[in-house]
């Protein structure tokens, strides 16, 4: 598990144990990340979301062109990717890839 993967999933433990801190982050992504020592680029609005028994969120990431094989290969396993100029694309699952993790035809 790489260390986005860890922040990622202390942060969601915050969020269950701590309502206080999940309503703070639902109100201010950036600002709540930036608290917990995440970076959050320059110009990146992040939207925080909280899936419940009667809304679940689908999230469809930018159709990227220029993310190379192995920056696919980590986006598999869970994690944030760089690609681009600045740009950031966060994609996590709820396991790393087994078996085969092809990249999907853009």
């Amino acid at each position: 598990m790489n260390d986005h993967a860890k922040q990622y999933q202390q942060l969601i433990a915050k969020c269950w144990a701590d309502d206080a801190f999940k309503q703070r982050l639902l109100a201010d992504p950036v600002g709540t990340l930036k608290a917990e020592g995440i970076e959050v680029p320059e110009g990146v609005r992040v939207l925080a979301v909280e899936n419940t028994a009667h809304v679940i969120t689908l999230v469809i990431p930018e159709q990227l062109k220029d993310l190379s094989d192995e920056a696919f290969a980590g986006a598999a396993g869970g994690g944030w990717v760089p690609v681009g100029s600045g740009k950031t694309v966060v994609a996590y699952y709820s396991g790393p890839c087994t078996g085969s993790c092809s990249r999907p035809p853009i």
